[in-house]
């Protein structure tokens, strides 16, 4: 669970045009303090623009210039998951550090847009954009700070760990999968040992998701994303099934044990478990 955030303000349309760069770590999921600079981009600003984030050419006027500033900034990038909310802000590093004729770092990239559209349903279409998702998930930030916007989205990552169960590693693979991976998972096999079960996959898996509903479905199970008043069997990554505290666990996981309190029937079992049960161990 440790990340960075990174988000920029640009002094006009031009990506290169970076004035200002934020940076909020992350340690074991927990926000560290962010660190932020003002960057001279020596190039002209663009009046909507400055409307947005309130840095003009006075302000930045004996601000370090880009090389200066990276000099700093890739040491804290390199090695690391590097997450930005749309893919802007890499472009932007890219692009800088191209009109500087610097090399980039080597890490890997995180969009937390994408993770958001495949996070939760409501934002797979729409909607993402970091001012919303805040809003709907209660995150107060002060919008084009680049500080509080890595900030945001950071959290926002952590949330949709929360969410899926998914450890930020995973995710990376996952940004690259359909927002939708189950839509041409094969109907309810009549004839499998499972035929009936309503099922849903939560936690870190050994599988891929969508092989993992693959194999539901042709052991009999109608294969849902979110755990509702349906769902009769839980499918928890075996590391997440071992997991006793109750904040560890997915939200999928903890609705599960509520419905269950409610008096709902649903198992709860781990991958190895239900591998074993439709022959795939």
């Amino acid at each position: 669970m440790n990340f960075v955030v990174v988000d920029v303000e640009t002094a006009n349309p031009n990506f290169a045009s970076i004035c200002q760069i934020g940076i909020a770590p992350f340690r074991d999921g927990v926000p560290e303090q962010p660190r932020q600079w003002l960057v001279n981009p020596e190039d002209y600003f663009d009046p909507i623009h400055v409307d947005i984030h309130g840095i003009d050419e006075h302000i930045v006027r004996n601000a370090p210039k880009w090389p200066e500033v990276y000099a700093t900034v890739a040491p804290i990038l390199a090695g690391n998951i590097v997450a930005s909310h749309t893919a802007f802000d890499r472009a932007a590093l890219t692009q800088a550090c191209g009109t500087w004729r610097l090399s980039t770092c080597e890490c890997r990239w995180l969009d937390t847009a994408r993770v958001v559209r495949r996070a939760w349903p409501q934002f797979s279409k729409s909607g993402y954009g970091l001012a919303n998702v805040a809003e709907t998930f209660g995150i107060k930030y002060q919008a084009h700070d680049a500080a509080e916007d890595a900030r945001c989205a950071g959290e926002i990552l952590m949330l949709a760990v929360g969410q899926t169960g998914l450890s930020v590693e995973q995710w990376l693979v996952r940004v690259n999968q359909p927002i939708h991976p189950a839509a041409d998972v094969p109907d309810a096999n009549p004839e499998g040992p499972l035929y009936g079960e309503v099922l849903v996959f939560t936690g870190a898996l050994s599988m891929i998701r969508h092989e993992a509903a693959v194999i539901a479905a042709n052991a009999g199970c109608q294969v849902d994303a979110n755990v509702t008043k349906h769902t009769t069997l839980l499918v928890v990554g075996d590391q997440d099934i071992r997991r006793l505290a109750g904040h560890e666990k997915s939200t999928k996981h903890r609705k599960a044990e509520e419905l269950i309190r409610q008096g709902q029937h649903i198992r709860i079992v781990g991958e190895s478990d239900f591998k074993s049960i439709v022959g795939q161990a």
